[in-house]
Order: structure tokens, then C-alpha cells, then sequence
């Protein structure tokens, strides 16, 4: 098939899908020409999610509904849900890019992402559901003193959310910049206003609903995409991958690895921030306590694993449709032979090309759902910890209504939505992608290895948890900053102090090793108690007698 040059709007998303591919610099982008179908998708869209929090804000009355939608949620819905989660515009745009680019080995992010999910389904879904109401620190500080850990948990959701989140405000501004031809910063503010909305009067319910929707119009768009690649293949696979080989410049190295990432050190560093900080994301482990019981919450891994690997099965077929599709037509190039847009764009010109004007359209609305959705689930995960675990647990010693913690959590929202707001216009013109990089090191050398150590260690105690956590932290923190990523490409040094592409390999184990040495050399009346409480806290844990169930919670 031919594809058609009816793409106005061809570079809609090329900053969104930056935040996880690694990219350069995002530029000033030039508004394009007005696409209307992409504007009708779009606005069809944002009514139809006003309309849901409308409804959502009927049911959301106490802290439990804004959190948790009263756990209300069926282990289906909330799979859908957390699907919604992962599979954001940036990761579909941008694991296309990277088979596009580097074929084979451009599935290091599927693959690293995938992995992480068995982690969760056998070591942390049931756990998490028996143990904790709000968010992931009720899990961490369960038998431990509340304020150290809480305060910790706060410190790297927080951290997490705002590089996750001002990535995603300004892969967000740049699409509704170049959809409306808006200015950039008011573009931004629109999407903060749009997102605050969601989350201040709908709370989890809504935020849940828009998660499912947008899930199943991205996977009905990205399974159209891939069916009309086979499709022009006679569904073969063997025969897309030959011609994929046969027109890519780098021939039949495609197939194999080390085209993406060439350091083993850097490979298995970004695998395991992948992988283990996928079970260390705030905003996803919160989902676990939507669901009424722990078997529910195991349901929830389950779907939320069979549409994840699904997707991602899906992007490997666009990423090689792309390389026969796209990349061997001119009308998809510049004058010097370039991709228009770059690399990230590929998934895009590929749907301009198998489905038209139309589906560019449905393709532009689906993907600042996506957006939207996402950024609404990290505010949400932001305001928890500040309200629930800070003012709620450390400084009114777990005695605020339910009233009050609910408006600090409502205020919380305004304030980050503000935050995000101002940060996605300072960094309109910066290399972002390794904010996301760096929440999920962040994940998965601070959060992961408190949460796995205080739920299966008896030797565990708060002060090993609460500095083991904070080293975790700051080392991710410190390693990313010395990484190539900002030493070099922000601060524009010659070379970087850190040579590897991703920290988690380091600071997680500079992490787990500061839990294990700060608990083994407690010899506090602090730390006895806290290995007393071992018992307890893993009968419930396994059994779940004690854990609160449903909407009581």
C-alpha cells in the first residue's frame, strides 16, 4: 500500500514520545497546519471524560473514594486500568522508534517493562492489597515507627511523580500546541486545567474510567495498525522481517542485538530500572488498593499483564512496519532523506499511511488520552502521599478526618497541577528523557527495595528502611546527574564522571545494602519491636485476616 500525504499535523508527537526515547534536544517545535479531525476526535474526548468526572464526583465523598474509588473496582476494570498506566503515547511512540531504528534490539523497553510485572503479580499484588489502604507506604511503614518511613515514601513518590509528570506536561503542551496551532504555554496551562479538573472533583473513580477508555482505544488503534501491516504481508511475519532487512541501512544486524545499547553494563543497568522500577511506581502500585481483596488485586495483574504483552507484541509489528512502510517513501522524508520529525515519529507517518487523514485523527485524540490519563494518575499519586502520609500519619499522628485529609489532598492537586504547569514551561526547550529514566531508577532503587525488605525480611528495622531508602534516592539522583544524559546533553560538559547509561544497577544495590547494613547494626528497643511485628504483619500479608475489604476501607 502506498501510503498518502495527508499528514498536516506530521509531527504531533515527536516531543511525547521523547520522554522515552532517548532523544535530543526538544526544540522549539513550529505550530502546523490546523488538523480538524484530529481537533473533532479531540474535543469528542475531553467531553466525554468531563462527563465522567461529573459522575465520578457524585460517588467521591470521602478520602477512601478520591484514593482508592472506594475499592470498588473489579480486578478486569482495574487491570484495564493499570494497562492504561503503562501503555502511555511516549512508550508506544517511542519502543516503535526504537524498532525503527534498531530493529530487534529495540525491544530492550518492552521486554525490560514486561519482565517487571511477574515481580509484581508473585511478590507484591497480594501483599500490597492485604497490607495497605492508600498508597505504598502503608505497606512500608506497617511495622515500622510511621514518621521516618512515611516521610521517606513521601520524599521519592514525590521525586518520581515530578519528573514523570513534567515530561508528560511537555509531551502534552507540544501536541495541543501543534493541534491548535496555540502558544506553547498556553497549551500547557490547558492541559494542567484539564487535568486538575479530573482529579480535584473525580478523584480515583475518574481517573480510573478515563484509564480503561483510553486503554481500549489505544489497543483497538494500535491492533489496527498492526493488522494492516501483516496484512500487506499476507499475515506473514517471516516475510515483513525479510523486507525489513532488505530496506533498513543497517541489513541484517537488524535481527540481532547491540544496535541500541552496546555497553553490557548500561544494558543490564537499564534493564533493571526497567524492570524493578516498574514495581516501585508510585502511581501503579497505588492502583492495588482500588480492588475489594487480594484476589481481585492478583486479578488485576493477570489482565493487566495479558494487554501489556499484547501491546507490546503489537509495537514490534509497527516498529517493522514502519521500516517497509515508512521509511522507503519519499513522501515521508525531508529534502536531506531524514525521517520528518525524526525517528519518533514513525508509529505516526505509519498510521497516516495505513489508515489516513481519519485515523491520524483518532491516533492524535487517543494519544493526548493517554497523556492526560497518566499525568491524572501521578497528581493523584502526589497528593496521596503529601496528605495521607505526610500531614495525615506524620503530623496529625494518624488523627485527621477523613474531611480534612481529603482537602489537603484536593489543595495538594492545585498546587502540583500549578507546579507542573510552570516546570513544562521552563522545560519546553530541554532534553527530557532522562526525567523518566531517572523516576524509574528512582523506583526501583528506593521503593522497590523498602517495600521487598519490609514485607520479607524479619531483620528489618525503621532506621535501616528509612536511610537505606534515602541512599537509594539521593544515589539515583546523584548517578543520573553524572550521567551522560544531563552532564553532558544539559549541562554541556566534555564527558560524564558517570559513564553508564542508567543508574538502577548501582544505586539499588547501594540501596538494598543500606538496609541490610543499618538493621543488622540496630541494636535501638526500636528495632526489636519492629522484628517482633514480623509475625503479624506476615499472616496478614499471606492471608489477608485484618485486611479491610471493599468500600468500608
Amino acid at each position: 500500500m502506498k501510503p498518502r500525504h495527508i499528514i498536516p499535523a506530521s509531527a504531533l508527537f515527536a516531543l511525547s514520545s521523547s520522554c522515552f526515547a532517548a532523544g535530543g534536544d526538544l526544540g522549539q517545535t513550529v505550530k502546523q497546519a490546523t488538523n480538524w479531525t484530529a481537533i473533532s476526535m479531540f474535543v469528542v474526548f475531553v467531553i466525554a471524560t468531563l462527563f465522567i468526572t461529573k459522575w465520578a464526583a457524585r460517588r467521591t465523598r470521602s478520602a477512601a473514594e478520591f484514593y482508592t474509588a472506594g475499592g470498588g473496582i473489579t480486578g478486569f476494570q482495574n487491570g484495564l486500568a493499570i494497562a492504561g498506566d503503562f501503555m502511555s503515547a511516549a512508550s508506544f511512540l517511542g519502543i516503535s522508534a526504537a524498532v525503527y531504528s534498531n530493529g530487534y534490539d529495540g525491544l530492550i523497553y518492552s521486554i525490560g517493562f514486561l519482565v517487571g510485572w511477574p515481580i509484581i503479580t508473585f511478590l507484591m499484588a497480594e501483599r500490597l492489597r492485604n497490607l495497605g489502604r492508600f498508597t505504598f507506604a502503608d505497606v512500608a511503614a506497617y511495622r515500622f515507627k510511621q514518621a521516618p518511613i512515611r516521610a521517606f515514601a513521601a520524599s521519592g513518590t514525590l521525586v518520581v511523580v515530578a519528573f514523570y509528570l513534567i515530561a508528560q506536561m511537555v509531551g502534552a503542551g507540544q501536541l495541543i500546541k501543534l493541534l491548535f496551532g496555540l502558544e506553547y504555554w498556553i497549551a500547557v496551562v490547558i492541559v494542567g486545567a484539564l487535568m486538575m479538573v479530573y482529579v480535584l472533583f473525580g478523584g480515583m473513580t475518574a481517573t480510573t474510567w478515563v484509564q480503561i477508555i483510553k486503554a481500549c482505544l489505544l489497543l483497538a488503534g494500535a491492533t489496527f495498525m498492526a493488522f494492516m501491516v501483516l496484512w500487506q504481508f499476507h499475515f506473514s511475519p517471516e516475510a515483513l522481517f525479510a523486507k525489513a532487512v532488505e530496506v533498513h541501512e543497517k541489513k541484517a544486524s537488524i535481527m540481532g542485538p547491540g544496535n541500541f545499547i552496546k555497553d553490557p553494563v548500561s544494558a543490564i543497568s537499564f534493564g533493571i530500572a526497567l524492570m524493578f522500577g516498574t514495581a516501585g511506581l508510585p502511581h501503579i502500585l497505588m492502583r492495588f488498593f482500588t480492588v475489594p481483596n487480594a484476589k481481585e488485586a492478583r486479578k488485576s495483574v493477570f489482565w493487566a499483564t495479558t494487554w501489556i504483552g499484547y501491546f507490546y507484541i503489537l509495537t514490534f509489528i509497527i516498529g517493522f512496519g514502519a521500516i517497509v512502510l515508512v521509511s522507503t517513501n519519499s513522501v515521508f522524508k525531508d529534502a536531506a532523506g531524514k525521517l520528518l520529525g525524526g525517528t519518533n515519529m514513525a508509529a505516526v507517518h505509519l498510521a497516516s499511511a495505513v489508515g489516513g487523514n481519519v485515523f491520524l485523527g483518532f491516533i492524535s485524540a487517543v494519544a493526548f488520552a493517554t497523556i492526560l490519563a497518566v499525568v491524572a494518575g501521578l497528581t493523584l499519586a502526589g497528593a496521596s502521599a503529601v496528605s495521607h502520609d505526610l500531614y495525615a500519619t506524620v503530623f496529625k499522628h494518624g488523627k485527621a478526618s477523613s474531611a480534612n485529609e481529603l482537602f489537603v489532598s484536593r489543595v495538594t492537586t492545585l498546587a502540583l497541577g500549578i507546579i507542573a504547569v510552570v516546570l513544562g514551561i521552563v522545560f519546553e526547550k530541554q532534553n527530557i528523557a532522562f526525567m523518566v529514566s531517572l523516576a524509574f531508577a528512582v523506583a526501583a532503587s528506593a521503593n522497590f527495595p523498602v517495600l521487598f525488605m519490609s514485607v520479607l525480611w524479619r531483620g528489618c528495622t525503621t532506621r535501616g528502611a528509612a536511610i537505606g531508602g534515602f541512599l537509594g534516592l539521593f544515589s539515583a539522583v546523584l548517578l543520573t546527574v553524572l550521567s551522560k544524559a544531563v552532564w553532558v546533553d544539559v549541562f554541556h560538559h566534555a564527558s560524564a564522571p558517570f559513564p553508564y547509561a542508567s543508574p538502577a544497577l548501582f544505586s539499588m544495590a547501594i540501596g538494598f545494602a543500606g538496609i541490610w547494613v543499618f538493621s543488622v547494626t540496630d541494636r535501638s528497643a526500636r528495632a526489636r519491636i519492629d522484628q517482633a511485628g514480623f509475625e503479624a504483619q506476615a499472616v496478614r500479608s499471606e492471608t489477608g485476616i485484618g485486611a479491610v475489604e471493599g468500600a468500608s476501607h
